[in-house]
């Protein structure tokens, strides 16, 4: 006896959504006294010593004109508390105004680049040194970067792993699905030796 099936083809404009729901990040920017923070739904480690990462920005963003400029770029992981300035951040262009000063974010300056950084309400920070790529840049909107320093809010991330427990809910990871939609991780579960 068959049973029918419940997959149904995934339009090809949604099939990344399927495998990717990592963590939301928040790109922050600055060039010569302008600044500007975005979401980013697609970031990646690409390679470990040294630490690199690839994140893909729009190349007509300003994050890209001012990340040009500056050649460094901030690499935030908001956690649940943030989903609503995430959002936020992420639905505006900052071209016109501060968004920073909008939403009243609080940054400091990160201890290598100076870049953006953040640590109310999020988990952890890198500060990134944008690695020109050329083509692949232009084709993709992916930008690559080394990670320089790096710091995470101890009680959800410590000795190399993160933890997600009832106590620190509110900087648990956000993934976003797509129109404003997040799923918050959560539920940790050990593996058993088997």
């Amino acid at each position: 006896m068959s049973h029918a099936s419940q997959f149904r083809p995934v339009a090809l404009e949604h099939a990344s959504r399927l495998i990717n729901h990592g963590p939301t990040v928040l790109i922050t920017s600055a060039h010569e006294g302008r600044r500007n923070i975005m979401a980013a739904a697609w970031s990646m480690p690409v390679e470990f010593t040294p630490p690199r990462i690839a994140v893909v920005i729009d190349k007509s963003t300003f994050t890209r004109e001012l990340i040009r400029q500056s050649g460094s770029f901030g690499l935030i992981i908001p956690g649940a508390a943030q989903m609503d300035l995430s959002y936020a951040v992420g639905s505006t262009s900052g071209r016109d105004e501060d968004k920073f000063a909008r939403h009243r974010i609080a940054a400091t300056s990160g201890p290598v680049l100076g870049v953006p950084v953040l640590e109310q309400g999020c988990a952890a920070w890198l500060e990134c040194r944008w690695l020109p790529q050329g083509q692949t840049e232009d084709a993709y909107d992916t930008l690559f970067a080394e990670v320089v320093s790096a710091a995470a809010d101890t009680r959800i991330f410590e000795n190399g792993h993160w933890n997600f427990t009832a106590d620190n809910a509110d900087l648990h990871t956000l993934h976003h699905l797509g129109a404003g939609k997040f799923v918050v991780a959560g539920n940790q579960q050990q593996a058993r030796q088997v």
